[in-house]
């Protein structure tokens, strides 16, 4: 019970701190607004986002399309709305994947050392030898292109940099006395890591898994873009930057839309991620 109840006023302390950056409790308030935007697109989009009309084509904002419409006559704002789906579940998805995965490696490689530790890290050296988003690239050509291929590219992709910081935070944590007070009592070393180790050492990860959704809403943006990400008629924010390429020049603001949904939703990750990075340094606090 006095274990529950220090872990609730660590989180109430972290929320306190976090507070007092106005950027970015302003930030929160923009994320949350585009996951509710993402879950009920289907009640707040006007139209439907694959519905054409011909005789709307690259038609200018009105009463009826406040944004306007597209080179296929799609309403616009239906489509960023549909769009906040795909390009958030790339973002969320793919880092959830991502963190998983890093956190079991560097949790097994912190906790065992020796040629574990060893055998891990020159494996993720090798990996990092390869430009993450070149890999993510790789990989989502091998795959094959479609939404849920990119997600998983860049779920595999940018594993190393959360398996890096679990491990860092695990050489600390395994030699704290709760941990040496459960090898006392024999506890199994899966016992140790999952309910000793993995609670107290993912606190540094948060602000990783925080920025790392705007990078992957990011870089998935710019899979669409190419062609390996979310497939048409499917409506994601890079790929309507790519659709709206060619009249680029004659409307642009068939781009800037698309483009300035991806800016916020990075720019909130990232006012987000600095806000509890401040907010879980001991040395900030008054």
């Amino acid at each position: 019970m006095e274990k529950r109840r220090k872990k609730k006023s660590r989180w109430l302390d972290i929320w306190h701190q976090l507070k007092k950056n106005k950027l970015a409790v302003v930030a929160l308030v923009v994320l949350c607004v585009l996951v509710l935007v993402a879950i009920f697109a289907p009640v707040l989009a006007p139209y439907d986002y694959a519905a054409q009309n011909a005789k709307l084509k690259n038609a200018p904002p009105s009463p009826q399309h406040l944004l306007g419409n597209d080179r296929l006559g799609r309403d616009i704002l239906s489509r960023l709305i549909w769009g906040s789906r795909q390009s958030l579940q790339m973002g969320i998805v793919s880092v959830l994947i991502a963190a998983v995965i890093g956190i079991i490696i560097g949790s097994v490689a912190g906790y065992y050392g020796d040629w574990v530790d060893n055998l891990f890290m020159r494996l993720l050296d090798i990996y990092q030898a390869v430009p993450m988003f070149l890999l993510c690239v790789s990989l989502a050509a091998i795959l094959g292109p479609s939404l849920r291929n990119a997600i998983i590219a860049l779920g595999v992709g940018t594993v190393p940099g959360y398996a890096r910081i679990m491990r860092a935070s695990v050489l600390t944590v395994r030699e704290k006395e709760y941990v040496e007070a459960a090898r006392a009592i024999n506890a199994s070393d899966a016992r140790i890591i999952f309910k000793h180790i993995i609670p107290n050492a993912i606190g540094p990860l948060i602000v990783q898994i925080t920025m790392g959704v705007g990078s992957c809403i990011l870089a998935g943006s710019a899979l669409s873009f190419i062609g390996l990400g979310a497939q048409p008629p499917l409506p994601e924010w890079g790929a309507m930057i790519s659709d709206a390429r060619d009249v680029m020049r004659q409307y642009p603001t068939q781009s800037l839309y698309p483009g300035i949904c991806v800016m916020i939703s990075v720019l909130a990750c990232n006012l987000l991620g600095d806000g509890l990075r401040d907010a879980l340094d001991p040395r900030l606090k008054n």
